[in-house]
């Protein structure tokens, strides 16, 4: 068997390639498993979440965590972003769900550096790192939660306003071997009420620009039309509205928001 390298062969491969289970991802809050999509002898790994393994939320209805990751996915296609990577919704061995291709990733003892989401001793951020809170870890040392100044996350950051993320972990942040920076777990998003919850705040205040805002007018545009129908396939109708306006909110008034006192930061923030 050939493991894929072209992104259209391997976007076949996930909507029609066998799964085959290789193992359970143990850390993840609801099923989550990683496979391997093969067909024609060509193979793809990808994650598997399973529909029937969404553990019940009081907050987001039940068995719409899979259509929630597929949506933001649409959306991040649609801004010209693609952060999220290539999802689809399909059958698998345990039924219905989502199917993402995996992200490989460097040797993480290779690094030479923080990690893109890091802890530093209270005091000490590095150069090209801008500083979120202070914690204490499990040690009672007090620390500093950081994130790089880079790019990559100010798109993702405004990415998680648009869709609402209520889980930007540091952990859904991936370095892909390929440079570029993707952002996965995306099934608590696109929700009515505010519900922003990242780890990414280092750019609070400050404006957003023009080269992104861009991008978001014309996404838009895109949900007044094919976008907005795809996604009230998996999500309400009211919740689409929500992100236009959240869409049309940031086009207007073009500033990062600042954290409030309602749990701005997931937990545990990695």
């Amino acid at each position: 068997m050939t493991p894929c390298a072209d992104a259209a062969a391997a976007e076949q491969v996930l909507r029609s390639g066998e799964l085959t289970v290789l193992g359970r991802i143990r850390s993840a809050s609801n099923a989550t498993f990683l496979c391997e999509a093969e067909l024609d002898s060509v193979t793809v790994h990808c994650v598997y979440k399973p529909v029937a393994g969404e553990q019940p939320l009081w907050d987001f209805p039940d068995g719409t965590l899979a259509g929630r990751e597929y949506a933001t996915h649409l959306i991040s296609a649609a801004l010209g972003w693609d952060i999220v990577p290539h999802t689809i919704i399909r059958e698998g061995p345990a039924g219905s769900g989502m199917v993402q291709r995996w992200i490989d990733q460097p040797d993480p003892d290779a690094a030479l550096g923080p990690d893109l989401v890091d802890l530093c001793p209270a005091g000490t951020v590095p150069g090209g790192y801008l500083p979120v809170l202070r914690a204490y870890d499990y040690a009672g040392d007090e620390v500093m939660l950081i994130h790089a100044d880079d790019p990559r996350l100010v798109r993702m950051a405004v990415f998680d306003i648009l869709v609402n993320n209520a889980d930007r972990k540091g952990g859904h942040i991936l370095h892909g071997v390929d440079g570029r920076v993707y952002g996965v777990d995306h099934g608590l998003c696109l929700h009515r009420e505010d519900k922003l919850r990242t780890v990414l705040w280092g750019w609070a205040g400050k404006p957003v620009d023009d080269e992104l805002l861009g991008a978001v007018g014309v996404l838009l545009d895109a949900l007044d039309g094919e976008l907005g129908d795809q996604l009230a396939e998996h999500v309400t109708r009211g919740e689409v509205r929500a992100l236009s306006e959240r869409v049309q909110g940031m086009l207007d008034d073009p500033v990062m928001p600042s954290p409030d006192r309602r749990r701005p930061i997931p937990w545990p923030a990695f």
